[in-house]
């Protein structure tokens, strides 16, 4: 029987045509630049891990929306982790990359191309609407 998914959730959180992203300090995706997120803790909810994961890495507190979508990738020990991201809003904190970030910044969309993003975030965005 396989191994049940590592529950994750993740926050998009787009404000004034820009979007906060942190620069991962750990495995999957070291030194790439993801939304901000992390596993689920035992007896959480998705969307109360995606905000206490959010104010671990970057200092700022949201509020949580609705999910945007679902991603499965190898966890590399053969599970799976099962991501939820979902659109968020700060709404308030100072931006501080904290816990296993290395950097948390804001950056303009219409940036992204550019940048050294985690596998599939771009098409992602692309197909929610938030970039073109």
């Amino acid at each position: 029987m396989p191994e049940p998914p590592v529950l994750a959730a993740s926050a998009v959180i787009v404000e004034d045509g820009r979007i906060l992203l942190v620069r991962r300090g750990r495995d999957p995706g070291r030194g790439l630049w993801s939304v901000p997120g992390g596993k689920v803790e035992p007896g959480e909810s998705l969307e109360a891990a995606c905000a206490r994961e959010v104010l671990e890495e970057t200092g700022l507190t949201v509020t949580v929306g609705h999910e945007l979508w679902l991603v499965r990738l190898p966890t590399g020990d053969g599970r799976e982790f099962e991501i939820h991201d979902f659109a968020a809003t700060a709404t308030g904190g100072t931006l501080l990359a904290g816990d296993d970030a290395d950097d948390a910044a804001w950056f303009p969309l219409e940036q992204l191309a550019d940048l050294p993003l985690v596998d599939s975030l771009l098409d992602h965005l692309r197909r929610v609407g938030l970039v073109s």
